[in-house]
């Protein structure tokens, strides 16, 4: 009987190890673009990636960033982001990015379109070449 149960636990833990990220879910393998913040078109040039199951990474208005990100889809939850440390004159642009980046829960992949959110309808808008 306990033999019999054994390929049942293996089974188990192998479904628990699935990636439940943005990645798996159409984010990987794209390179995001910053279109809009709060429903305003912004000229800020800021990218996101999803570079692996857990990870985020892309280019801030001035620096380079990267984070965790292991809640399950559609979940989005950062954990503290990593940031190269350079001047630029748009370091005020990048504060916004990173201040609005850091306070979605939320996330939606529509083919083209990723949508980060929160539950005060807060939302960026990303867009990638198909």
């Amino acid at each position: 009987m306990r033999l019999a149960l054994l390929p049942l636990a293996l089974l188990s833990l192998t479904a628990c190890r699935a990636d439940e990220s943005l990645h798996a879910y159409g984010a990987g393998g794209h390179i995001w673009h910053l279109m809009s913040i709060d429903g305003s078109a912004t000229e800020m040039r800021a990218t996101l990636e999803f570079p692996k199951p857990g990870q985020i990474a892309g280019q801030a208005p001035c620096n380079r960033y990267s984070a965790p990100q292991t809640a399950p889809y559609p979940w989005f939850d950062l954990g503290p982001i990593a940031v190269t440390r350079m001047a630029c004159p748009d370091l005020n642009s990048e504060t916004l990015f990173f201040h609005t980046l850091e306070a979605m829960t939320l996330s939606e992949v529509l083919d083209t379109t990723l949508v980060l959110s929160d539950e005060t309808g807060r939302e960026m808008v990303f867009a990638t070449q198909p």
